[in-house]
């Protein structure tokens, strides 16, 4: 805190309990009272011998009133006022400085409580989410440096290697795949990373439009032939034709191509994907299936963190980010998304999206 923070708070709690408040209490008191005993005694017709002694006994009761007064007051205020925001301005303080560890005590009296308790609960409940964003955000930066690492570390050692007078064309010509296969992973990653910031701070905002979600599933699909070829995967699509719905379609897409993604990359070779999407009332449900590993309910718990991969002999083949993605896209366009799993039986993750956004 600043020396200027410091002079504003001193000033601040000075003028609340001045001189100047029982100076002021007293006139009020006694304005109310000369008017008072103007009115009285034309309706009585006090004499006017008796009228000083009257005057001096009811201006001491003035006196006297004035300070009780301003001593209850100056108590109540201090209690109810100068004590909470007190605390309010030390917690800030603290936060200024970087504590986002600090809280201030509440008052669990419901039948006592008031607006500056409300202001506390209030900010109490920011700095737990400031305190689980920092956390996210601490971790986040540590997964992404070691995901950064590994590419790039593949990327070195095969340079290396490919340096060497002693190897032959042919692994010279595996070793520059290599080289190419982790810098397309290390562009993927990044690319990933960008887009779930950008949806994270709502840089990037739904363009609802109709179109024909069906057409666009399907050249998702499509997208993903040389991938179901080479494992030699059944493909069972059932797609109804021709439905509209109002939304993103860019996201939407992301949204298909990680799920299929995640599809192909757990079914094992000669094993059978299902796609299927239907309408229902006024809503779409769009499934995929595989026959994969599978997972257990605390897999199931995380898989839409960033970073999570439940099965990591399939490391390689992910970063962790697509079912992030996914979480945050369902999200920002209120759909839902729904995930059933049984370890050796695979996996089937269910979207609804609304027709009409």
């Amino acid at each position: 805190m600043n020396a200027d923070q410091n002079n504003w708070k001193k000033h601040h709690f000075r003028s609340l309990f001045s001189k100047r408040q029982l100076i002021g209490q007293f006139l009020i008191n006694l304005s109310m009272f000369a008017a008072t005993f103007t009115l009285l005694a034309r309706l009585f017709k006090i004499q006017i011998i008796s009228i000083p002694s009257i005057m001096m006994y009811s201006i001491s009761n003035v006196i006297c009133w004035s300070v009780i007064a301003v001593v209850v007051e100056n108590i109540t205020r201090r209690r109810n006022f100068q004590k909470p925001v007190k605390a309010i301005l030390d917690a800030t303080d603290k936060v200024c400085e970087g504590d986002l560890s600090v809280t201030i005590p509440e008052n669990t009296d419901s039948e006592h409580q008031n607006e500056f308790d409300l202001i506390i609960h209030n900010f109490n409940l920011m700095m737990e989410e400031l305190q689980s964003m920092e956390t996210l955000r601490t971790d986040f930066i540590s997964n992404v440096s070691h995901e950064l690492k590994t590419p790039i570390s593949a990327i070195s050692n095969y340079t290396k290697l490919m340096q060497s007078r002693s190897i032959t064309e042919e692994e010279r010509m595996e070793y520059a795949a290599q080289c190419e296969k982790s810098c397309r992973e290390l562009s993927g990653l990044i690319t990933n990373i960008l887009k779930l910031s950008r949806l994270e701070n709502q840089k990037i905002k739904p363009v609802y439009k109709k179109f024909d979600v069906s057409e666009r599933l399907t050249q998702c699909v499509l997208s993903f032939e040389d991938k179901w070829e080479e494992k030699n995967i059944e493909l069972d699509a059932d797609i109804d034709e021709r439905i509209m719905v109002n939304s993103d379609e860019d996201l939407l897409g992301i949204v298909f191509n990680n799920l299929l993604s995640n599809a192909m990359k757990f079914t094992p070779e000669n094993g059978c994907v299902k796609v299927a999407l239907h309408k229902k009332d006024d809503r779409v449900v769009v499934s995929v299936s595989d026959n994969g590993i599978g997972m257990d309910e605390k897999t199931k718990q995380h898989i839409f963190e960033k970073f999570y991969q439940g099965d990591t002999s399939h490391a390689t083949k992910g970063n962790g980010l697509g079912l992030a993605l996914v979480s945050r896209i369902i999200s920002i366009l209120q759909c839902e998304i729904n995930v059933e799993s049984e370890p050796g039986k695979g996996s089937t993750f269910t979207v609804i999206i609304p027709m009409n956004g």
